[in-house]
């Protein structure tokens, strides 16, 4: 079967045509265009060699696909082109990124490399590559994924990697040419500034300042479950406060998951021409490829694409105001009155459509919505709120072949919650509180299953719904 063909292909998500995408790369608007390239690996699943997909975009919601801008073809990368960031260099559009090499032994080796474009589509690898050769003292080859940034007239790297006691740590390097770089120090680490055992490797690394602070955003990978928090294999998080960028140091607090639902890993930021803070991320974990899709060659697809910004110290996300331009044939109901019952609307339902719901209430138990069911609900993805838990709750036990499990989150002492959804085939993702806390997930249920309940058990809830199709 020919994956184009295949039910589960997303509507308004970026995914390979065919094969294997994962961490997105190199976010970037440059000259009033977004470019944007992720991991791709077009012979999945019968090789996992690992190139550089590019795409671009004037809006952030439609995407044109152009030639793929990095292969492996130096000795420097034989075993893929990894993931990396993009730059304006004096003109010049400007990738820089991990080569992946296993050598005679099977033992990996890293090197960080750069490309440079003069039309935007056609890239070309430094002669002199790589710029980062050898890995630091202390370290272990574990060496990756290079985020690049300009400040005060120099080039930072912050750099993901794990020490020789396996224990994972962002090193910052600066340089003046991008060429040669010296390493600062590290930014963050665990077991270092009061912050408990954090995994064994840190990866895909952001450092960046939004409304006045500076956050380190990562992937720490070996982190064991704690109650609700740290229930994916590996997980996406932030640390908040002030970098030293003399030292590399950053002075920062308690580690914050980014995502709370299944499949959210390895994002990247990008502030735009309009001085927004834009993240998109890849909606899978690292080493699950259990799904459906993988019959029909291919798996995965990112994000949509989310603005940033930040409130009591804690960062907030929501879709970038482009998303509207999708919407069609909006259905509204105000003030809903749902008594101990379930309720289905006319025109509220669909596999692809975004979904606002303002709930209020004095004396409730439980209240939510059944999407994606079938007639007899045999088929259900449930987003609930238990007012006792004080809990918001994604179910997935009966998302027809997904994995099944539950993921969880506090939201304490309220009387209104703001739930923002958009259903794409097989992705949701839900924006609660206007992007206080999010839900990024996959599923995959039945084409027929598309009918939207809404309940309350133990008392009323009063609810506002709008619905568009996309």
């Amino acid at each position: 079967m020919n994956g184009n063909n295949d039910y589960y292909r997303l509507k308004y998500h970026l995914m390979p045509s065919v094969g294997f995408l994962n961490d997105p790369n190199g976010f970037i608007q440059f000259n009033g265009e977004y470019h944007l390239f992720y991991q791709f690996n077009p012979l999945y699943p019968k090789d996992k060699m690992v190139y550089w997909a590019h795409v671009k975009s004037s809006d952030l919601i439609h995407w044109s696909m152009l030639s793929p801008a990095l292969c492996p073809s130096e000795w420097y990368e034989t075993h893929g082109c990894y993931s990396g960031s993009a730059v304006n260099n004096n003109g010049k559009l400007t990738l820089i990124y991990t080569g992946n090499v296993k050598n005679e032994l099977g033992k990996r080796e890293t090197y960080q490399c750069i490309a440079q474009s003069i039309d935007c589509e056609h890239f070309v690898k430094y002669k002199n590559n790589p710029v980062i050769s050898n890995v630091p003292t202390g370290y272990t080859t574990h060496f990756r994924d290079p985020k690049v940034w300009k400040y005060d007239g120099l080039w930072y790297m912050a750099i993901g990697t794990q020490t020789e006691k396996e224990e994972g740590v962002v090193l910052l390097y600066s340089s003046q040419d991008l060429l040669a770089w010296n390493k600062i120090g590290e930014v963050a680490g665990a077991n270092t500034n009061g912050l408990n055992y954090l995994g064994y490797m840190w990866e895909c690394p952001n450092l960046f300042n939004l409304d006045g602070k500076d956050i380190l955003l990562f992937c720490p990978q070996g982190v064991e479950p704690k109650g609700d928090l740290y229930n994916n294999r590996y997980q996406c998080g932030y640390l908040l406060g002030k970098l030293d960028y003399k030292t590399g140091k950053l002075a920062y607090g308690d580690f914050i998951e980014l995502d709370r639902g299944f499949e959210f890993y390895a994002p990247q930021v990008s502030r735009d021409e309009k001085g927004r803070l834009l993240l998109v991320g890849w909606m899978g974990i690292p080493e699950e490829e259990d799904s459906p899709t993988v019959k029909n060659n291919w798996l995965h697809c990112l994000t949509i694409v989310r603005q940033l910004h930040l409130e009591n110290n804690k960062i907030y996300q929501n879709p970038v105001e482009e998303i509207k331009l999708l919407r069609t044939n909006e259905t509204r109901y105000d003030n809903v009155l749902i008594n101990n019952e379930q309720i289905k609307l006319d025109n509220i339902y669909g596999d692809c459509f975004e979904l606002i719901c303002d709930f209020s209430w004095e004396n409730v138990l439980e209240f939510g919505i059944k999407l994606r069911c079938d007639d007899k609900e045999n088929e259900k993805t449930l987003l609930y709120y238990n007012t006792e838990e004080e809990r918001i709750i994604l179910d997935r036990c009966k998302s027809g072949l997904s994995k099944m499990g539950v993921r969880k989150c506090k939201i304490e002492k309220c009387k209104k919650l703001s739930i923002r959804l958009f259903m794409d085939r097989s992705s949701v993702e839900i924006f609660i509180n206007k992007g206080e806390e999010t839900f990024s997930s996959r599923i995959y249920p039945k084409e027929e299953s598309k009918n939207i309940f809404f309940y309350a058990e133990g008392g009323i809830v009063n609810v506002n719904i709008k619905h568009w199709n996309i």
